[in-house]
């Protein structure tokens, strides 16, 4: 069973990975931020570092996936590999910050390797408005985060709201995250349970 959670900055999405791993025994694999060697110098300056940031988070995503993700038969996965390229690659070149010429090559290498990684078995997606994102970007408190532009994040809402609409990959689960705290209220992580069991992803066959 692979299980994703998608989501924009802020939406919550790296908890509830940590949250549904726990409950159903699932290997969890998170978006590698942390390592990111450009990501700090990306927020103060987008168009100059946008395609490394973005060719980094590439590479980790297809390392993830060959050494994780593909051989797993319980994961999560924090973000999927399709939102680094329909939405964050994406909104960088529909932005500016991100050149033809450089667009052009990551979608390359993105479409290259996409043959390579599995695909989930189950979406769980977390719709967030502009307000209910920055207040959980202010709440973590992560000092490059908190001068990302509104138009950023909305431009990334935006790119979310289509794909969402469009994926085929497999079910989707869409968690209201402006009405759902899902972290302080057990009632609500367990609705987020509930819609993924009705989809056949019970305890039972996850473990």
């Amino acid at each position: 069973m692979y299980l994703a959670v998608s989501g924009n900055i802020g939406s919550g999405k790296s908890t509830l990975t940590g949250m549904l791993a726990e409950k159903y025994g699932l290997n969890a694999v998170y978006e590698p931020f942390e390592e990111n060697p450009y990501l700090q110098d990306f927020y103060g300056d987008m168009r100059r570092f946008a395609f490394h940031s973005q060719v980094f988070f590439l590479s980790k995503r297809l390392e993830q996936h060959l050494r994780v993700v593909n051989g797993a038969p319980h994961v999560i996965q924090d973000r999927t590999v399709f939102e680094d390229a329909n939405i964050f690659a994406r909104n960088l070149h529909a932005g500016g910050h991100m050149d033809d010429r450089d667009w052009r090559t990551y979608l390359g290498l993105f479409e290259g390797i996409l043959p390579a990684l599995r695909t989930p078995d189950l979406l769980v997606h977390i719709d967030a408005s502009l307000p209910t994102l920055r207040a959980r970007i202010g709440r973590r408190g992560r000092t490059y985060e908190q001068a990302i532009p509104d138009a950023y994040l909305g431009g990334l809402n935006d790119l979310y709201g289509q794909w969402v609409e469009g994926y085929t990959h497999s079910p989707v689960v869409r968690v209201p995250g402006d009405e759902l705290d899902f972290v302080a209220d057990a009632d609500a992580f367990a609705w987020v349970c509930e819609r993924i069991e009705a989809h056949g992803f019970g305890t039972p066959l996850l473990r």
